[in-house]
């Protein structure tokens, strides 16, 4: 597909589609959009039960795209996930059987029940769209996004991530439980049938792939530039904290800004998008000063802090627009 899309009306489609399986969260759909347009991973901080697969699954029917899921244990090898090559004796060749990691949207459920060499074999597929494999190298599939969930209340039997791997992962999210009337339609929704079953795509990946090249053209202003490194140099400056955000993440907040902006229809970025896109981008890439993972209210009142304290861009920044021909 040649020259910019439509991406606000890619992603209404495919929110729609969404829409039709999981009962609410717009915004986690919406960001997890943004996240697949800047070619970005997601990291679930949830309990189980919540419909993160169910939502894993919904995203890649579409989109068209190819799902598959690996369920963690400390007993998981590295080869189990990218994939292994096996003696063909009528050959009298090693013929290479792809892991789940060659597919478009990967699930890796409970990531902190693998093992660090587990873990750490996920780096460059997340980081170059590729895998190295008995010296040879062979590229993945793109769009490619790895959607990872980890249980934030159990620690028995896990291996925490370290942060230059959270570093790799571009927000970290949450569903959280449904209200009283959210849980009321989930279970007339799912009362006869699964409507996932049912679910066809709405794009296809070429459509995504022209949506990312023209996410790239979304104008960030130098007001709004600089609002971004307002915020990362804030938190490395912030006494609660011993590590701040690296410049990696200001590329991940400014590119996710970007893609947000498209999604809503925009050719340019809001503060707004930046203020919204700040927990979910920063928040996992910082580190207080008691060398205990930053969680919970504790995260938000330190992150509430930043943004109050970071002065924001007052005028807009371009007159509105749309994106596409």
């Amino acid at each position: 597909m040649e020259g910019p899309v439509d991406v606000g009306a890619v992603a209404q489609r495919v929110r729609q589609q969404v829409g039709r399986v999981i009962v609410g969260k717009t915004q986690v759909t919406e960001l997890l959009l943004a996240a697949l347009l800047s070619e970005g991973h997601v990291l679930f901080d949830d309990v189980p039960g919540i419909g993160k697969t169910v939502l894993a699954k919904a995203l890649a029917r579409s989109v068209g795209g190819t799902f598959r899921r690996v369920q963690c244990t400390p007993d998981l090898l590295p080869s189990d996930v990218l994939g292994v090559s096996v003696y063909q004796p009528e050959a009298q060749s090693f013929q290479f059987h792809p892991g789940p990691v060659f597919s478009q949207v990967l699930l890796v459920d409970e990531i902190n029940r693998a093992t660090p060499r587990t873990q750490s074999a996920l780096l460059e597929a997340m980081e170059e769209r590729q895998v190295s494999v008995e010296g040879e190298t062979r590229p993945l599939a793109r769009p490619f996004i790895v959607l990872a969930t980890q249980n934030p209340i159990e620690f028995a039997g896990t291996f925490p991530l370290p942060e230059a791997q959270l570093d790799r992962f571009l927000m970290r999210l949450s569903l959280g439980y449904p209200t009283a009337e959210e849980e009321a339609a989930i279970l007339d929704r799912f009362e006869r049938d699964s409507p996932l079953d049912d679910l066809a795509p709405c794009t296809d990946a070429e459509t995504v792939l022209a949506a990312i090249k023209t996410v790239r053209t979304i104008t960030v202003a130098p007001a709004v530039r600089d609002y971004v490194v307002g915020l990362v140099q804030a938190t490395r400056a912030h006494s609660s904290l011993a590590l701040g955000a690296s410049p990696r993440a200001s590329l991940a907040l400014r590119r996710a800004s970007q893609a947000l902006a498209a999604v809503r229809g925009r050719t340019f970025v809001l503060p707004d998008d930046v203020k919204e896109l700040a927990l979910p981008v920063l928040g996992h890439r910082l580190l207080p000063t008691g060398q205990t993972r930053l969680r919970g209210t504790a995260l938000q009142e330190i992150m509430g802090e930043i943004i109050a304290g970071v002065a924001v861009p007052a005028e807009a920044p371009l007159p509105s627009g749309r994106l596409g021909p």
